[in-house]
């Protein structure tokens, strides 16, 4: 078991939320009860993954989208209600980190797609202000683009959506975790063959053949996943408490 405060310390030290300007804070988003034993992790904050963590007795909810977002109806009504009240009235606290779990080094979602991909990390790069955000890196022999496409699919669980820009071999990639198709002009500058990221919108294939990049969309939910558990499992070995993932499906 451990206080609140101690938990929320650890997390800021090791995600470092000050280096990053985001869309929601980050950190303890709703403050619960002080002693944790229990934590839930999972991608979204969402009814299912609140439920799920109240009858696992969680005493504290992780999860990459959190609340609070800029631009949105700040009244309390409706689903946020809702939302809020499983969440004060079990007593769990909600943290949340968003930019900080998509660029960490070692525990974030990037590493995480890395590492179930088996990718050599060569770069880190700094993509709209976020330092560190955009990844590139070699596998450990060519692949031709179907056989990456049979890797993603293992690794998320989906099939990816794939924009094909060539035969291959498909020999250095970029990536970056969850809505970053954007993201691929610059991966193309970067001189890579393929960019991996989670969603696909109407440009995005156009870029991608216009360039000579194959895209992946691996699935937005998908690509995130990896980040929570990985700071879940860490919590549970570094300050003792118990960590359970929880996987709300999403075909997102």
């Amino acid at each position: 078991m451990v206080h609140r405060n101690r938990l929320q310390a650890y997390l800021d030290e090791r995600l470092t939320p000050e280096a990053y300007t985001d869309y929601a804070p980050n950190g303890l988003q709703v403050e619960g009860r002080e002693e944790i034993a229990t934590v839930v992790t999972g991608v979204t904050a969402s009814a299912a993954l609140l439920e799920a963590a109240r009858d696992l007795g969680a005493d504290a909810v992780l999860v990459h989208h959190g609340y609070f977002w800029k631009g949105e109806d700040p009244r309390v009504v409706g689903m946020k209600a809702r939302r809020l009240g499983l969440l004060m009235g079990s007593g769990m606290s909600l943290l949340a980190y968003h930019l900080p779990l998509d660029a960490h080094p070692e525990l974030g979602n990037n590493a995480g797609i890395a590492g179930l991909l088996g990718l050599t990390v060569e770069a880190r790069h700094t993509a709209k202000g976020v330092p560190g955000l955009l990844w590139s890196g070699t596998p450990a022999a060519p692949l031709g683009p179907a056989e990456l496409g049979e890797r993603l699919e293992h690794a998320f669980g989906r099939p990816a959506t794939h924009v094909a820009a060539g035969p291959g071999p498909i020999r250095r990639l970029a990536w970056c975790s969850g809505g970053a198709d954007a993201l691929i002009d610059q991966a193309a500058d970067l001189g890579v063959d393929a960019f991996i990221s989670g969603e696909i919108s109407e440009p995005t294939a156009h870029v991608a053949r216009e360039r000579g990049v194959h895209y992946f969309a691996a699935g937005h939910h998908a690509t995130e996943r990896s980040g929570v558990q990985a700071v879940g499992a860490e919590l549970s070995r570094a300050l003792g408490v118990a960590h359970h993932y929880v996987e709300v499906d999403n075909p997102a």
